[in-house]
């Protein structure tokens, strides 16, 4: 029943911005995040919000440049990039569990990810 969703990927120059969704179904979770995994690269964490109150976390590779939000209404979970760099090419990933974290085999649920390609 639980479903997530990703969308907005594309190819962008370095210094550009993409905004990805994650659409939420079936039920909501305490957190929700983003990750990333590039080829041949382990998956990794980039941003972590709350669905019930306001925290929000950050991976020091993407602070101050990343901003995660949420439309509680919309049931969808955002992650604005900004000043974008060839290193942030991935595929992103949304993830939900009941207790955060940062690692991948703490999260429950995951969408299909959508592909983010940063030329220089």
């Amino acid at each position: 029943q639980v479903q997530l969703v990703e969308s907005g990927g594309g190819l962008v120059q370095a210094g550009g911005s993409l905004r990805l969704s994650c659409a939420a179904s079936g039920r909501t979770f305490r957190n929700y995040s983003w990750f990333r995994q590039a080829p041949g690269k382990e998956r990794e964490f980039v941003a972590r919000i709350r669905w019930y109150e306001l925290y929000t976390y950050y991976a020091d590779s993407v602070k101050g440049r990343f901003t995660i939000s949420r439309d509680n209404a919309k049931n969808t979970v955002y992650l604005q990039m900004n000043s974008l760099k060839p290193e942030d090419t991935a595929i992103y990933y949304c993830a939900a569990n009941s207790n955060g974290g940062l690692r991948v085999v703490e999260y429950d649920y995951w969408g299909q990810g959508t592909q983010v390609t940063v030329s220089s």
